[in-house]
């Protein structure tokens, strides 16, 4: 199936459901912040478009995305080697005012492009700094970049320097506490006697959206430049390619799940995911620094304060096996694009 037709299966379903409600979905698993002993908030009064926002989960789902990502980016900026920039809608959204956060998205929704799917992030060689930042100059910044078609030339040309693209990920959990962290597979029945675990173990998992999996692996395709997914838990993250979640959803190996999801209006949807056991995933980073947990909050215009938990700071470091990815990635691709020059 094409991205076109996928495309426009998005489009009908972003008419109904706006695209700043899609990317602050939370699994209903996920909710569990329950403010008692507070009078009803009518939705209509919040200052933030009354259709949206009206919980701390999503407050919370907005502030852990955010951070996840800085701590990625960090992470690949202190290998001295190798830097990331934002690429994807959401990773180059407005990350410190999140009444500026749902304003973009209705900027890209109106601009008629709620439908595009890209990946989150770009990482390049530090030795092509100089020649990355005049491509972006000239596109007009990083906010301007998913407001630019990709067949523009200076599009192209800031896609032909990156090494690779990063899909992300991430989860509220300290991975290393979770029950079933390392626990081995064993033959399951359910998977035709293949590797796996109980359906009710709790681990660290990779996960795939089905509504991304084609829309990226058709983008890897068209553009050049390989995918990986990088899922970011509280105290680690681990990272596997694309094309290697695709390899183990083809043989099998890993299960589609049906997950409901609920958007900060209210709707909820069911969408197709894969949790990839990290057993196939590689070690991408370690948390060095845990981050600081704020309390902050917003108020609508008639003074009624929405309380949530912020995060700041934390510090995240690549894991030899996460460099030694970037590494060979680094040589493929310039190897490619010293051929095409």
């Amino acid at each position: 199936m094409r991205y076109e037709k996928r495309g426009r299966d998005q489009d009908k379903r972003i008419r109904q459901i706006s695209l700043f409600e899609i990317v602050l979905s939370v699994p209903l698993e996920d909710i569990e912040v329950e403010l008692k002993g507070c009078p009803p908030i009518p939705w209509a009064d919040f200052f933030l478009n009354p259709r949206r926002l009206r919980g701390s989960d999503f407050l919370m789902r907005w502030s852990q995305g955010v951070w996840s990502e800085e701590r990625l980016i960090h992470a690949v900026n202190e290998t001295g080697k190798y830097f990331a920039l934002p690429y994807g809608p959401s990773g180059t959204a407005p990350d410190d005012d999140i009444h500026a956060f749902e304003l973009y998205f209705e900027r890209l929704e109106q601009a008629g492009l709620g439908g595009m799917k890209r990946p989150d992030l770009l990482v390049f060689r530090k030795a092509d700094d100089v020649d990355v930042k005049k491509a972006i100059r000239k596109l007009g910044g990083l906010l301007e970049l998913p407001f630019t078609p990709e067949d523009n030339a200076d599009m192209k040309e800031l896609l032909s320097l990156a090494i690779l693209a990063v899909e992300c990920e991430n989860s509220l959990w300290r991975a290393a506490l979770m029950p079933d962290f390392g626990a081995a597979l064993r033959p399951q029945r359910r998977l035709g006697g293949k590797p796996g675990l109980k359906k009710s173990a709790v681990l660290p998992t990779v996960i795939l959206k089905e509504e991304d999996r084609v829309p990226l692996l058709e983008w890897q395709e068209d553009r050049g430049v390989k995918v990986h997914i990088w899922h970011a838990f509280y105290d680690m993250a681990f990272g596997l390619s694309l094309d290697k979640a695709e390899d183990l959803i083809q043989a099998g190996l890993v299960e589609p799940t049906r997950q409901t999801f609920q958007a900060p209006g209210g709707a909820i949807t069911k969408k197709i995911i894969y949790k990839i056991y990290y057993h196939y995933a590689y070690p991408l980073g370690t948390l060095l620094e845990e981050p600081q947990l704020v309390a902050d909050y917003i108020t609508d215009r008639n003074g009624h304060i929405l309380p949530y938990v912020r995060f700041e700071g934390g510090k995240l470091e690549l894991r030899p096996e996460a460099i030694q990815v970037l590494d060979q990635a680094a040589g493929s691709t310039w190897g490619h694009h010293h051929e095409t020059v």
